[in-house]
Parts: structure tokens; sequence; C-alpha cells
């Protein structure tokens, strides 16, 4: 039979009960002949506790001591789905990211992933266990306690599956699949059966919430099979039919794939928006304003240059909302070094995109998401393209008209 990695997010493990429902799910599995490598998330607002716990000593805690705190959360949930295992008679054992020897590097809160030695886990299949892993969590090469930011329980799950080369990695989640929007905006909004690697990964960037994307990332590098599915659902369901539910997440190339010129909208609130005013037109000049953003680990998205005019320019970009407190810290010192005129910010922003792999064979989509939004009088702030994205920054408070309007335009509730 096959090797599968499920991996259960913090609403999945939430409860006790939630727990054993995950634990009999695991145990169908592995009843069934598989070998089965689960790795799960703290519980359901455990990590916010932890972190408040440690801004009520430090405001801004030390980051080495804070992948401390925050790790501990997972290795609660193992030893719990461990025993609830084991009360149903299913041989398992539980391991944390450094026990398994995930070695990362030294990022503290947004580490990234080198390597996995499996040893232990193979040894651990082979004699017939069901292993569970602690999500989110790896060590560097000093043996430091490391962190992989907030959802990366999710990269830890395709990571694994990676480097055991199993056959799916399965993320059970609080949906039952990938939606061509959140349905709590578009309740007409329609589950996809199949979605490419590609739109998955433009959806996870524009701010999708079923997977994070340094795990579609990772899937598309190492050509790991994913599907999303709901750990909500009865967990005694035919084993046949579950695996076939949810949505399968694969390669474009696949002979089935739904070729919709719109697959899916996606949107982020967490955004906010940083102009340099008064920027020298000059090579170089980008270079000097991101440079120190890059050093301080800030992921910079959209990003848009005027043409400029005298020798000026205007530079824009966005970055996440708990990050502009140091992003315009960095700025107004390079605004300083560079002479610019001014550095304005705007957290009431958010982020909307388009996604579809159709986009490469039609043109005029750009001109009609543009048109449906003018029709509201919804105001363009910024625009960025891709072959299969096209992504607008608008107004916050303009966010669920919309995504309503485009979902309508472009008739995501059909069926394709």
């Amino acid at each position: 039979m096959a090797l599968i990695v499920q991996k259960f997010g913090g609403t999945s493990v939430g409860s006790i009960e939630r727990i054993q429902n995950v634990a009999r799910r695991v145990a169908k599995w592995k009843n069934a002949g598989h070998e089965i490598v689960v790795v799960v998330s703290a519980m359901a607002g455990e990590t916010n506790r932890l972190l408040e716990l440690a801004q009520s000593i430090q405001p801004r805690p030390d980051p080495r001591e804070l992948d401390v705190v925050a790790s501990t959360g997972e290795q609660v949930t193992i030893g719990l789905l461990s025993m609830a295992l084991m009360s149903l008679g299913v041989n398992a054992r539980s391991y944390t990211g450094s026990q398994i020897k995930m070695l990362t590097d030294s990022a503290h809160n947004k580490a990234r992933i080198l390597e996995i030695d499996e040893q232990n886990i193979r040894a651990e299949l082979n004699a017939g266990r069901v292993v569970v892993v602690a999500g989110f969590q790896g060590v560097d090469a000093t043996g430091n306690i490391t962190t992989l930011g907030r959802g990366g329980s999710d990269t830890s799950g395709v990571a694994l599956a990676a480097a055991l080369k199993a056959e799916e990695c399965q993320i059970y989640t609080d949906v039952d699949g990938v939606y061509t929007t959140d349905p709590r905006v578009v309740p007409e909004a329609r589950r996809l059966h199949t979605i490419t690697f590609e739109e998955m990964l433009e959806l996870a960037g524009l701010g999708s919430k079923v997977l994070q994307i340094r795990a579609v990332e990772f899937a598309g590098k190492y050509r790991v099979r994913l599907r999303v599915l709901s750990s909500l659902t009865e967990p005694d369901l035919p084993l046949e039919e579950e695996a076939q539910s949810g949505t399968l997440i694969t390669f474009e190339e696949d002979a089935n794939m739904e070729q919709a010129l719109v697959s899916g909208i996606a949107f982020n609130r967490d955004e906010a928006k940083v102009t340099i005013l008064g920027v020298p037109d000059q090579p170089g000049i980008a270079f000097a304003i991101l440079d120190p953003i890059a050093k301080a680990n800030i992921e910079v998205d959209v990003i848009v240059q005027n043409v400029g005019s005298e020798g000026l320019t205007d530079f824009s970009f966005t970055v996440h909302r708990n990050d502009l407190k140091r992003t315009l810290d960095l700025v107004k010192e390079v605004a300083k070094e560079i002479n610019a005129r001014d550095v304005v910010d705007d957290d009431k922003i958010c982020k909307l995109g388009l996604v579809g792999v159709g986009m490469r064979s039609h043109v005029g989509v750009a001109s009609q998401m543009f048109e449906a939004l003018a029709s509201e009088s919804i105001n363009i702030q910024m625009v960025s393209t891709s072959e299969i994205k096209i992504t607008v920054v608008i107004d916050e408070k303009y966010m669920e008209l919309a995504v309503r309007v485009l979902h309508k335009t472009f008739d995501l509730e059909e069926a394709a």
C-alpha cells in the first residue's frame, strides 16, 4: 500500500473530541494497510495564547526565545494524538521537529527548511507505527529550536512528503477543498475538484488561507501530489469516498484539468502600502530602498514605480500589515539618505486578484476586470500582472463588494 502524509490544522485538533476524531480517521487509513505520517498544528488558539504570554513579558520578544515558547503548542498536540491512537489499538510515536532533525536556517520566527533526516521516521514506519510529527518547527545547525512562521505546519507536511517520497500529502482543514473564492464572502462560491499548482501558488500568494504559499512552492518543486480535505466530515467515511473528495492540486498537463478562463479570486486584508515621494529617478534607487527591507526578512509584494518627471519619481510597494512599523522605520532612514521628499503609508488597503491558467489563451481579462470594478466606483490604486494572474490594490472597505462583483462577472458560480 501507499505511504501517506496527513496534515491536520489547529481547528482539526482544537479539542479533545476533535483529536479523537483525527485518531479515528488516521486509524482508518492505517488499518487499510497504508504507512501513515501525521503532521499536526497546535490546538486552535494556542499559538496566539503563547505569543501573548511572550509579549506580556517582552513587547518585542527575543526571536530565539519566542521560538522556544511558540513551538510548545505542537508538542502538546503530538502527545495527545499519539495517546488517542494508542487508545484505538494503533501503535504510534510522537516526534518534535528537532527529534526528526528537520534542519532549518537560523532565521528565527521565519525559518526555512534546508534538509530532513528521515531515518527515525523510516525506522518507525518499518516497525509498523504511525509517526506523529510536530509541524511548524525545526532545528538549526547549532541546535536552536526554530519555527517556520504562521501556517508553517503545511510546509512541514509537504516537506516531509517530499523527503519520504509519499504517494500523497493530504491537508485536512476546516473547509472541504479549494473554492472559487471565500464562501463566507460569496455564498455561491464553488468547490474546485482540481486546480493546478501554478494557480494554487498564485491564490496562496494573494492571500487564500487554504494553503500556506511555501507549502505549495515545496509541492511544485518536488512534484508532491496534494489534496485538500475537510477534517470535519464523519471520520468513519468510507476510505474510497474520502480518498476522492476535496480538491486535488495537480499539474497542468493532467488530462482532467478544469480550463476555466478564471479559476478563482483571492484577497488579503492584511496589507499595507508604503510610498516614498520625490525619489531621485536614477539607477540603483529601487535597490537602495528595498535592500534594508529584505535584510530585515520583510516580504515585499506589489511594487510600482511611477514614470519620472524632472528627475524625480514616486516608489510604492506593499507589505504585510504586521511589518508596517518596522518597514517605515527602515524606509524613513533610506529616504533621508537619498533625499526623498516624504514617506507616506496606508494600512486601510487590501489586495485582490484573479487567477486562471485560461488567461494564457484569452485576451481582455484585465479590461473586463477593470470595467466591473469601475461600474461600482471602486478605484484601483496599484496593478500587478503575471501570465495567469491580475492583482489590484484597492481600498479595504470595497473588498467584499469587489469580490462579489468579479465572481459574478466571470461566472465563477457556474460549474465548468
